[in-house]
């Protein structure tokens, strides 16, 4: 059988981290990106990453020369306002037992773009193709190819998008058959330089207008990552960062000190998407492609390694018996693991979501009081653990 052929379409975290674990198969792989220079990459968005997530890196050499990037977060908590206006802690999630293990780690995406980048230039299975911009997927004989304005690439057993949900190759490949809303709320993110601390817990406060959230990236730097209702930013039009600034400031006094904002405030529009269909004739839907949830979890990145390692075993799995590994079979065998548990992990995500949003401080009391017995209860805590690190299995 004529060696396996994959393309991968899109090069951002997803498609560069989806590149690298699937050319641990031996297959040779195409890589379309918008640009293979890491100097264009300008962000202050950071990402969390579980434990059995992080071991899968970890296991795919991708941590090799980006370890020290990667800020373990031992204890995660979780505050809310009472009827006077102060901040009550209702739930804590402590390291668990074995010594090495965290609650998650915390990485800033610039740098482990970079990192992967570099990582990729030396892997001789994976080609770069960049500076050209797909104009559609086009039948060749039983295989596919991307047609680019004046070409077309290699045949490919398997074309993986890994555009995201937005991208106009995914909108004339498939149709918008989606469960899908746009929130009303808008994602703000930066980054906060401080007192040196024993900076290893990860805080969430809620709040009447949204869920501020301080992650630590390092003794001296924590991410802000804020998702607030547009009705309160757009009130502040005008002078918004100021506003956002010092809202900032007021709720995290208490567990920082000597604060600035080492870098801008940036602000993202939150969707939530679940794909109901995942692939068609060798075409894999990959990433916010297939879900896109809210990051109140920081749940988003996870989810993609979770469908990354599954896809991979099963691409494994075919190579080794010689099978195809874009036929509608293999395809089937993926979605059908996946699909049901995305879906159930993103519903539950944006009930969560949802039960946060109350304002009616009655309904906030009789919440609170949940979780807080909750957090009583070691056994309770040890599922929500499980689930937050390796995902829904049934």
């Amino acid at each position: 059988m004529e060696k396996q052929k994959i393309c991968i379409i899109g090069g951002g975290l997803t498609g560069l981290t989806t590149a690298i674990a699937l050319s641990k198969l031996n297959i040779k792989i195409d890589l379309i990106s918008a640009n293979s220079n890491s100097a264009h990459i300008k962000s202050n968005r950071t990402t969390a990453i579980s434990q059995s997530n992080y071991n899968f890196l970890k296991n795919l050499k991708i941590l090799e020369t980006s370890r020290n990037e990667f800020w373990p977060c031992s204890h995660m908590k979780l505050y809310s306002k009472n009827e006077k206006e102060k901040l009550i802690e209702i739930f804590e999630m402590n390291k668990v037992r074995k010594q090495k293990e965290q609650i998650f780690y915390m990485f800033n995406n610039e740098l482990f773009i970079k990192n992967l980048i570099k990582k990729i230039k030396k892997n001789k299975l994976i080609t770069f193709k960049t500076q050209k911009k797909v104009s559609k997927i086009i039948n060749i004989g039983i295989l596919k190819s991307v047609k680019f304005y004046k070409e077309n690439s290699h045949k490919y057993n398997l074309i993986i998008v890994c555009t995201g949900n937005n991208s106009e190759l995914l909108k004339n490949t498939f149709s918008n058959e989606s469960f899908d809303h746009t929130y009303d709320d808008v994602s703000i993110t930066t980054v906060l330089k401080h007192n040196s601390c024993n900076n290893n817990i990860a805080r969430q406060i809620f709040l009447d207008d949204g869920i501020l959230a301080l992650l630590p990236i390092s003794n001296t730097k924590t991410s802000i990552v804020f998702s607030i209702n547009k009705k309160f930013v757009n009130k502040y039009k005008k002078n918004k960062e100021n506003y956002l600034k010092n809202k900032i400031q007021f709720y995290i006094k208490d567990f920082l000190k000597k604060i600035e904002f080492n870098s801008k405030i940036e602000f993202n529009n939150l969707n939530f998407l679940i794909r109901k269909k995942y692939f068609e004739d060798r075409v894999l839907l990959f990433g916010d492609a297939l879900h896109q949830v809210h990051p109140l979890a920081g749940q988003g990145f996870n989810m993609i390694l979770r469908d990354l390692t599954y896809l991979k075993k099963i691409l494994s799995e075919k190579t080794s018996l010689g099978l195809d590994i874009g036929n509608s079979d293999t395809l089937s065998e993926f979605s059908n693991v996946t699909q049901p548990r995305n879906f159930a992990y993103s519903i539950g995500i944006d009930l969560i979501k949802n039960s946060f949003s109350f304002e009616n401080y009655i309904v906030k009391n009789f919440r609170n009081k949940i979780i807080s017995d909750l957090n009583k209860i070691h056994f309770a805590k040890n599922i929500f653990y499980n689930i937050a690190d390796k995902g829904l299995k049934f």
